[in-house]
């Protein structure tokens, strides 16, 4: 049984000396990075066979890599894992279809056109130290990443979660801050979140060393036109401020081919009937009335 009093309680003051007044607001804001995560995304009969094509397609996986945004190099480091571009028209579909509850749920107003693909693989010790999607993408700032994971069940892998990094703000501007939040990877999830968020994949075991037992995605980074139009939809909140801790990140110059051979293709225009969308609030005459 309770040995607290059963009567409420009555609001105690609490004491300049307990709690000494300050001459100056100080505190610092951190800001989660947005994101959306969408489960059953294609279906269990789709990603099985995505699945099994990525298996097959071994022999011709490249390593991943690179591109020094001051020096404009490509190399290897910080990241270690396989790439095999692709492009899909049914994945393309998929992600016209749901961009729109998508942007809903980010804040997220600038109009997206193009999108770029790679698959990937993570085997024992593969990672990605953190980084943002600045070099895959011409205007970070109006840019969304997403990635979708696939792999046997039960996983022959271990690790490899994506972490999103919290945004710091002060003195300012903005920069990445030490907090972050973690996603799991899930057979047939997809998660997306803007390209100006700094990100990193963690290490993941193999024990058994087969490629089919990797962790595998599709990684896509949407994008529009540039940044001409993005004074016609510039997303509100935190967005803008994450583009700015992007920006010394983003190549100098416009790079011509994505540096890991993958080619921009058009999303195909939404269809309405296959549309998902938030549900929309029941007005009072819309309620179910009481039996």
């Amino acid at each position: 049984m309770s040995g607290y009093a059963k009567e409420p309680a009555t609001p105690t003051e609490i004491s300049t000396r307990d709690l000494p007044p300050s001459d100056q607001w100080s505190t610092t804001p951190v800001v989660p990075s947005p994101v959306c995560r969408l489960e059953n995304f294609l279906g269990a009969e789709r990603a099985a066979r995505l699945l099994s094509y990525a298996i097959s397609r071994e022999p011709d996986f490249r390593a991943g890599t690179v591109l020094d945004p001051l020096s404009g190099q490509v190399s290897h480091k910080g990241r270690s894992s396989l790439v095999l571009p692709v492009t899909s028209s049914v994945l393309s579909r998929h992600l016209a279809d749901c961009l729109p509850l998508v942007q809903e749920v980010l804040g997220h107003r600038a109009a997206l056109t193009h999108t770029l693909t790679v698959l990937t693989a993570h085997g024992e010790g593969g990672h990605y130290g953190m980084h943002t999607d600045a070099s895959r993408v011409r205007d970070v700032g109006t840019a969304l990443s997403a990635v979708y994971y696939l792999h046997r069940r039960p996983r022959g892998f271990d690790g490899g979660q994506l972490r999103l990094y919290d945004t710091l703000l002060g003195d300012g501007g903005a920069q990445p801050a030490e907090s972050y939040r973690t996603v799991e990877p899930e057979h047939d999830t997809i998660v997306f979140f803007p390209a100006s968020a700094f990100h990193e994949v963690v290490p993941s075991t193999c024990p058994s060393g087969h490629f089919a037992d990797h962790r595998f995605t599709l990684t896509t980074w949407i994008s529009g036109a540039g940044a001409a139009e993005a004074a016609h939809g510039q997303s509100f909140g935190i967005l803008p401020w994450m583009a700015r801790a992007a920006e010394h990140t983003r190549p100098l110059t416009d790079v011509e081919h994505d540096h890991d051979g993958a080619r921009p293709i058009a999303l195909p225009p939404t269809v309405p009937a296959t549309q998902l969308a938030l549900p929309a609030a029941r007005t009072s005459q819309e309620r179910p009335h009481a039996l």
